[in-house]
């Protein structure tokens, strides 16, 4: 996969939703929520500021993610779907 997200955007692969509840109740696929965490796959250069200083990304590849529910842009890539976001769309690294 060659995809570079650009500034302080990230690839995000969402991780799979819950299949049970934590009393043991099965969750049917129409009734699951749409899923809040997910796994970095790449990274942008970061944010340049106002002041033309580079503003470095917190977050590596690899890292596991919380982000709100309806953060990013869906694109597939090979076949394979991801989110981008901006790093500020992160809520925090689980």
């Amino acid at each position: 996969m060659n995809v570079k997200p650009l500034a302080d955007r990230v690839l995000v692969r969402a991780l799979e939703a819950e299949e049970k509840t934590a009393g043991g109740i099965i969750i049917p696929d129409n009734a699951k929520e749409k899923p809040q965490k997910g796994e970095v796959i790449a990274v942008g250069e970061g944010k340049i500021a106002d002041n033309g200083a580079k503003i470095n990304m917190s977050l590596k590849k690899g890292d596991k993610i919380l982000y709100g529910k309806y953060s990013g842009t869906e694109v597939t890539v090979d076949g394979t779907e991801y989110l981008i976001m901006r790093e500020s769309d992160i809520l925090a690294i689980i």
